[in-house]
């Protein structure tokens, strides 16, 4: 039977266990090396990481051919607007190639945890909050579509994963589970 490790990853934190030391780990928050991401988040995204002690699972969770979901909130700035959103519903040209379509839609802010160091606050700026799927897993590839469509994220924070959701687990916060 393999295993999951479901971790809130905070903000600030490489998705790997080992790394350059002026750099938080993964190390920091999971006691069990044996573990590997299925998948990362960016040093600059939050959320729900999903680790594995099964190397096939970690394939099946991680390559974009199988086709899994990921959930993400991003708060980006500005009003975004329904052409925006559209564009990112048919697909948006990026320098490696054009993105599968994702399902988007505008969501209200949501109660998220404080993030550390905030969001800067801009007052004559306004923001708003996306709820986007992807089942593909380019490097940084929300911030990518966002920002083709005039709107750059502000914060990321992934919420789900096929089946596995963040939950209720706060920053730092872990939860082993049996698949």
């Amino acid at each position: 039977m393999a295993r999951l490790i479901l971790l809130n990853k905070p903000y600030g934190i490489l998705s790997q266990f080992s790394g350059a030391c002026t750099s938080k780990t993964l190390a920091a928050y999971i006691p069990h090396p044996s573990f590997y991401p299925a998948g990362r988040l960016d040093k600059d995204s939050e959320g729900l990481l999903v680790l594995t002690d099964d190397g096939q699972l970690q394939q099946r969770i991680s390559n974009p051919r199988f086709g899994k979901k990921k959930i993400y909130l991003a708060q980006v700035e500005g009003e975004i607007d329904a052409s925006a959103l559209a564009k990112l519903r048919q697909g948006v040209s990026l320098k490696d190639g054009c993105s599968l379509p994702a399902m988007a839609r505008v969501v209200e802010e949501p109660r998220l945890w404080p993030r550390d160091p905030p969001v800067r606050y801009r007052k004559h700026i306004p923001t708003s909050w996306i709820e986007i799927k992807l089942s593909e897993g380019r490097n940084r590839q929300v911030r990518r579509m966002t920002a083709a469509v005039g709107y750059p994220t502000l914060r990321l924070v992934r919420i789900a994963v096929d089946r596995w959701r963040l939950g209720s687990l706060e920053p730092g916060q872990w939860q082993l589970i049996e698949v």
